[in-house]
């Protein structure tokens, strides 16, 4: 059977002040944050930093100049911007100052990279031009190499699309204050038309633009419209983020020469995947606070003192083409690929060359094997394939897009781990719109008996992006108890599996162990969704096993 098509399956605000006046995005009132904004150069999207080093740290926004260019037009002056890193808020003790241009080229985006700072301490800076002055940021450095660190503590988010709801995870996120860095696995955005790609028949905010992104001005306009959700500001001015992409950033289900949800060389084609690809992968690197430049190489490792690493990987830029289904011979063929070979080195290499005890692994899509259980009704069958995108046979692995569908890759890096006596190795990954918390068998055919685990792995579910319950259509907590039974029952290396919350998690690393923290939104259309603890896994120092901490 043939892959069902996510397209197939669905598709049956920027603030001025202005004397006492301001407008609203999204339903949001303007932040407190915000800077006083004239008739000229404005900061609408806000500020950000990213990809944290002991002796620096990147910085990010967008000035729209005076003649209001809007994001992909192309057009704009060149414009001149200067921005600030100091020590404390009031900017009286500046660490670095700098001034760079932007332009048209660069749809308007600035990125600064200020070296000569102190490790692990935090930081506030701000841009300014033309007399204006963006809102100002919160950043911190990262730990120098080798340093003792007691404690290390990450948001962990990934699938948020903004016709699904709101962003109030990220503000919950942001109102914590204790959190070191953010780590965002992917799906920070997403490339549909208006009303493609969500259930319930509810678009709480459409897209823009209205089609599919296809071209650059398209992916331009779609990153500038989720950067104006304030929620998502908030954050991204409070902790720096370590991103990566997964799919939906380009099209559904990338793969290196194509994707599902691109149609070349037909009528109705969309130009050619090559076009498309740079078209998405320049509009991420102007509008992300990340180092990458077009053509260059977006995994890359984070040391965080003696404690942890953290390895970004990129599982869309050199994978082979999915199988063709569920049962093909093709998914443990040794020539096909995930990683790609120089990927694949590094990732290795990073996990016996590492001075750090934890080795955490921002993971796009998931590597722990799944199995379809077999006691499903139709009903529940229908629903599972519709989250998933793929087509379901019972007791075979039922995502093709992930791991499970690159098993080669897989046994390469279950085996380097066994065979190199790798501990404390602890997969973070997104992607699959619900939680998970995992064990990571050395052979899936005797773990049940023998419970040996090389790794871990903890999933975070979705900001917004539509779960199990939502393609239902049924209230959460209830229909999806029996499926996510089912699937423990056939998984039994599966401790924990959640698949209906909306929200985010909180991972907390010490010497001792790593915790995940799965924090839910009581109701993702509502600007004013509250969040609350939904359970708690922890992994312990050497054990290589997940265990409920609560």
């Amino acid at each position: 059977m043939s892959t069902l098509s996510r397209r197939d399956l669905f598709s049956a605000g920027v603030f001025v002040v202005a004397g006492a006046a301001a407008a609203t995005v999204g339903g949001q009132p303007a932040s407190s944050n915000a800077a006083v904004l004239s008739a000229g150069t404005r900061f609408d999207h806000g500020v950000a930093s990213g990809d944290p080093l002991p002796d620096g740290i990147l910085l990010w926004t967008r000035v729209t100049p005076m003649n209001e260019a809007a994001p992909g037009s192309g057009q704009g002056p060149d414009v001149s911007v200067t921005w600030e890193v100091a020590e404390d808020s009031g900017f009286l003790r500046v660490a670095a100052r700098g001034t760079t241009i932007t332009g048209a080229a660069r749809d308007h985006t600035v990125k600064a990279t200020p070296t000569g700072l102190r490790p692990s301490t935090s930081y506030w800076f701000r841009f300014s031009s033309g007399g204006v002055v963006s809102p100002v940021g919160r950043t911190k450095t990262a730990p120098a190499a080798g340093v003792a660190i007691d404690r290390l503590r990450l948001g962990v988010v990934s699938c948020a699309n903004l016709q699904a709801g709101f962003f109030t995870a990220y503000r919950h996120l942001a109102d914590r204050g204790d959190l070191d860095v953010v780590l965002h696995l992917g799906d920070y955005l997403y490339e549909y038309g208006v009303g493609e790609y969500q259930a319930r028949d509810v678009v709480v905010r459409p897209h823009d633009p209205t089609t599919e992104m296809i071209t650059l001005e398209h992916y331009r306009r779609r990153h500038a419209q989720y950067k104006s959700d304030l929620d998502l500001q908030a954050l991204h001015a409070a902790v720096p983020f370590i991103v990566t992409w997964d799919d939906h950033e380009s099209a559904n289900d990338a793969w290196s020469e194509g994707a599902e949800n691109h149609t070349e060389g037909a009528e109705g084609a969309e130009g050619t995947w090559k076009a498309r690809r740079e078209a998405s992968q320049q509009a991420y690197a102007e509008w992300m606070p990340v180092r990458y430049d077009v053509g260059g190489q977006l995994y890359r490792r984070f040391g965080f003192g003696d404690l942890a690493s953290v390895s970004m990987l990129d599982l869309r830029s050199y994978r082979s083409e999915q199988a063709a289904n569920i049962v093909s011979a093709d998914i443990s063929s040794p020539d096909r690929t995930i990683t790609g070979t120089a990927q694949m080195d590094w990732l290795l290499d990073g996990f016996t060359q590492t001075d750090t005890q934890w080795k955490l692994v921002g993971n796009p899509v998931m590597i722990a094997p799944v199995r379809f259980p077999s006691t499903l009704s139709t009903a529940e069958i229908g629903g599972v394939q519709a989250l998933l995108g793929t087509t379901t046979i019972d007791g075979v692995p039922y995502n093709v897009d992930q791991w499970d569908g690159y098993a080669a890759d897989r046994s390469r890096v279950i085996s380097h781990l066994r065979d190199h006596g790798v501990t404390d190795t602890v997969f973070l990954t997104g992607d699959i719109h619900s939680g998970w918390a995992c064990d990571i068998p050395a052979d899936p055919l005797t773990y049940p008996t023998t419970g040996t685990s090389v790794a871990t792995e903890l999933v975070c579910t979705s900001v917004t992006s539509d779960n199990l319950d939502d393609i239902l259509g049924v209230p959460p907590r209830t229909a999806s108890l029996a499926v996510e039974t089912a699937f423990r029952t056939a998984n039994p290396h599966v401790k924990y599996l959640d698949f209906d919350s909306h929200g985010f998690s909180v991972l907390e690393v010490t010497p001792a162990a790593v915790r995940m923290d799965w924090y839910v939104l009581s109701e993702r259309t509502s600007p004013a969704s509250t969040s609350s603890l939904s359970t708690s896994f922890r992994v312990a120092a050497g054990t290589q096993t997940v265990t409920a901490a609560l």
